[in-house]
């Protein structure tokens, strides 16, 4: 749920949900004797509620271990078993899951997309909800989430013993910008992951909100599209800019070595317009060649990188020597929030950790 409010500096771009409703019931119907541990972490000064979801096959590894093992939240996340679990593995891949701008950790259909990524596969999620979503504490920004997101990658790097390598960073909606803002941060300090994922993204706040409607049919400014100058002057008032297409571009040209990019977007997507990853994906490819094409040179360097296919998915590949790889799925169907149970986002995290570059082109 995107809502505006005003403070001194203008337009406050607003992502916020609470509820008495508790996601715990959920860890106990839908998943397996401690596949979940839900506990905190630290960012700044705000307690951030998360998630460590265990892949089936660790669970059924170590079913007796974990079946003896105190069930629910815990309060010391470093003493419980399935944290040991993902700790001592020296091969255990991660994915680090953002989720979008309503609701929580279990809301909607947040936990089917952690079964198909844990059900089949050998990867563990984590996921948290944002300071003022959910469980956490305090009130979201854009520089809180991000910080949000910084302190979740430094948990699992630092506390978990999981190096980038082995992790996947990914959003949903919202996510994709803490996506954005979080692997930019790391990669300027040289620190490079497995790979990074956007599903359904937005290359900016002021050029989303010109085009985005809320549950598919509310506008918020896209009323004002007709009349360029005042759309320009309200786009000027938002305060949280979230300009993942920037952030992208920084990225590309930060990368040092390796490089997995994905965009992923449902060419039905009624809140997020499809073609807000056309420009992301054009601002991270642009950067791989220092250079800004106009919408006529664009469009005609990017259909040689580009493959349709025959049952609607339209597919786009960048590459900048054999590590830097940025990758586009325009799929037919999915919608906003079913894309994540697609299987085009279950093949991403596993072309990502694949070490065969073959596979990701």
């Amino acid at each position: 749920m995107i809502s505006m409010s005003r403070n001194t500096g203008g337009l406050q771009v607003s992502w916020q949900f609470q509820s008495s409703f508790s996601p715990l019931y959920l860890t106990r119907d839908l998943f397996t004797g401690n596949q979940v541990t839900p506990f905190t972490l630290t960012s700044g000064n705000e307690s951030i509620y998360a998630w460590h979801v265990l892949p089936l096959t660790s669970v059924l590894k170590h079913e007796d271990r974990l079946q003896a093992a105190p069930v629910g939240y815990s309060d010391n996340i470093v003493a419980t078993e399935s944290f040991k679990i993902l700790r001592d593995d020296p091969n255990a891949q991660l994915v680090i899951s953002f989720h979008g701008n309503a609701g929580h950790i279990a809301q909607g259909l947040r936990t089917d997309h952690f079964h198909t990524l844990t059900d089949t596969s050998s990867f563990h999620v984590l996921s948290i909800d944002y300071r003022g979503f959910g469980k956490s504490t305090g009130i979201p920004s854009e520089a809180g989430l991000i910080q949000d997101g910084i302190a979740t990658v430094d948990w699992a790097m630092n506390v978990a013993g999981v190096p980038p390598n082995r992790i996947v960073v990914m959003g949903h909606s919202l996510g994709t910008a803490v996506t954005s803002g979080v692997v930019e941060q790391f990669t300027i300090r040289g620190i490079e992951f497995a790979g990074v994922l956007l599903v359904a993204g937005f290359s900016s706040a002021p050029t989303l909100l010109s085009s985005y409607s809320g549950a598919g049919f509310i506008p918020v400014l896209s009323p004002l599209r007709p009349i360029p100058p005042l759309l320009r002057l309200f786009q000027s008032f938002i305060v949280d800019k979230w300009d993942s297409s920037s952030r992208l571009a920084e990225i590309v040209r930060s990368t040092r070595t390796r490089l997995r990019l994905t965009l992923i977007h449902a060419k039905n997507d009624l809140e997020i317009p499809c073609y807000e990853s056309d420009a992301l994906f054009k601002s991270a490819a642009s950067a791989t060649i220092n250079q800004v094409l106009d919408d006529e040179a664009w469009l005609s360097w990017k259909k040689q990188k580009s493959t349709r296919f025959d049952d609607g998915i339209f597919i786009s590949i960048v590459t900048a020597g054999p590590d830097i790889i940025i990758r586009q799925d325009l799929v037919p169907y999915g919608g906003h929030n079913g894309i994540l149970l697609s299987s085009a986002v279950a093949l991403a995290v596993m072309r990502a950790f694949s070490s065969d570059s073959n596979t990701l082109i």
